[in-house]
């Protein structure tokens, strides 16, 4: 009888410390929030100060109607506003492939590295499909860092001017975050 009664005390301990731990956890931990914002991404396609360059094509882009097999790299300035001469926030950094023979769609593997404001020191990165002929397009967020470590969510990205004379492209991109 006294091995049970000790079998079961132990056992009765061992539930409660399972129970304080987890509600302790519970209380310290941090809710999920959904923060919007938007930024503007120049993208500069031309010129000695280009912030897109091409870096790889197939034998038959050249060919291609729709770009196909083109490889690029990008390093866009972030600015609050769509002027050049907007505050910067950070840079927009990564790659884009032209991956359809039958539409002008690029994979995005994309970080948004952010040097000021109040998300200075944090990143975003989205990877996914943007079709660019279509007024609005979205894209997965798969994680970031800092303020939005364990991120996710969606950002709607849109071309808010082109100027083909001086090559320079300005994007807006709407974040829609959740994380920690």
């Amino acid at each position: 009888m006294a091995l049970t009664l000790n079998k079961l005390l132990l056992f009765s301990c061992l539930i409660s410390s399972t129970v304080l731990t987890a509600k302790s956890e519970l209380l310290t931990s941090k809710r999920e929030k959904l923060t919007r914002f938007h930024v503007y991404a120049q993208d500069k396609n031309t010129g000695t100060n280009a912030t897109v360059v091409n870096v790889a094509q197939a034998s038959t882009t050249n060919q291609s109607a729709t770009s196909f097999g083109l490889v690029g790299v990008v390093d866009d300035e972030l600015t609050v506003g769509p002027e050049m001469s907007s505050k910067n926030l950070g840079r927009l950094q990564g790659m884009v492939t032209f991956a359809s023979q039958s539409e002008v769609a690029v994979l995005m593997s994309i970080n948004f590295v952010f040097t000021e404001g109040k998300y200075n020191g944090s990143s975003l990165t989205v990877v996914g499909r943007n079709e660019l002929f279509l007024k609005v397009r979205e894209m997965p967020i798969v994680g970031g860092t800092g303020l939005f470590r364990l991120a996710r969510g969606y950002v709607q990205t849109s071309t808010y001017s082109a100027d083909p004379k001086t090559g320079v492209l300005v994007l807006l991109y709407d974040f829609f975050v959740y994380h920690y």
